[in-house]
């Protein structure tokens, strides 16, 4: 059994990464004239397959400068001279790959409109009229937790050390609180911390949890003060990856809203998961088993991330 856990432990620790958060992101704003426009194409450079294209409307004339690189992102900036508002009209974008979803932004002189496409679903429609909420952000949110697998075994993590309704809604509860205070610090940059560093003590809180798992039930006297803790480094880190595609548009604060929103949906719907393990395991009488487990996989995946982080700050 010893070798059996052995091999689970090393198992977990090779090549194992977490999916990289990376929309590629599209920001037109229109000039002065009404029927100029700039636009920023944001595409991660990561990114499988060649780039994706941005296809505008036939009644405009595009005009594009040399790609450079900036942060994860190839950026390209597109000059527009149109014959009528873009509002009306769709855009496209081609060559889109799975894993990538793209943003647009488009800041009229007189609102904002937002949208999201993917590979199935790549035209944006803009219409003429247009209440605008940046619920894109909502979908971003989302989807930034589920591609992160980190943040998914430090939920994993979080609800393994705990027991309890009441103390399960106050962890949870303390988490929320804490990573939206440092979100929202960071993204109107009141703080700033180095990206790299974070990553590598956010690996470090899920080696922690994995130790934590094994210890006595009730060991944890106020996990809701350690979820506190972690949740401000974990904010730091949602930040960090909402920062990467910008907020480009005139509604900041809605737009940081529906991203937490979003992140808090997925939380949520990860809390069945090791309940469920949880369940099971006591129906069979095999949770010491599963405890250490789940500690080797997570704490092992955890000190990977955190030596492969640590080596990429030094290097």
């Amino acid at each position: 059994m010893k070798s059996f856990l052995f091999a689970l432990f090393f198992l977990g620790s090779l090549d194992i990464n977490s999916h990289e958060f990376n929309p590629a992101h599209l920001v037109i704003k229109q000039l002065n004239d009404d029927l100029s426009y700039e636009a920023v194409w944001m595409y991660p450079y990561k990114n499988i397959g060649k780039r994706a294209e941005v296809i505008f409307p036939d009644k405009c004339s595009a005009e594009s400068n040399d790609l450079f690189y900036q942060g994860k992102y190839i950026n390209e900036i597109i000059f527009l001279d149109c014959l009528s508002t873009l509002k009306g009209s769709s855009i496209e974008i081609i060559n889109l790959s799975v894993l990538t979803d793209a943003l647009i932004t488009i800041n009229f002189n007189d609102d904002t409109f937002q949208g999201l496409v993917n590979v199935q679903n790549n035209v944006l429609n803009i219409p003429l009229e247009s209440n605008y909420y940046p619920s894109s952000y909502l979908q971003l949110g989302f989807s930034h937790l589920f591609d992160g697998l980190d943040h998914i075994l430090f939920i994993f993590g979080l609800l393994f050390c705990i027991s309890g309704f009441i103390n399960i809604i106050k962890t949870i509860t303390a988490f929320t609180i804490a990573h939206s205070i440092t979100l929202g610090l960071t993204v109107f940059e009141l703080i700033s911390l180095p990206q790299g560093t974070i990553e590598a003590l956010i690996a470090l809180t899920i080696v922690y949890l994995a130790t934590e798992i094994n210890r006595n039930k009730g060991s944890v006297k106020t996990p809701w003060i350690m979820a506190f803790g972690f949740g401000l480094l974990h904010g730091l880190g949602f930040a960090g990856a909402l920062m990467d595609i910008g907020i480009a548009n005139n509604n900041m604060l809605l737009s940081l809203f529906f991203f937490n929103v979003g992140i808090e949906i997925a939380q949520i719907a990860l809390i069945p998961i090791p309940l469920i393990i949880l369940l099971i395991s006591n129906k069979f009488n095999i949770t010491e088993i599963t405890k250490i487990i789940v500690s080797l996989c997570i704490g092992g995946m955890g000190f990977y991330w955190f030596i492969d982080r640590v080596i990429g700050i030094i290097l």
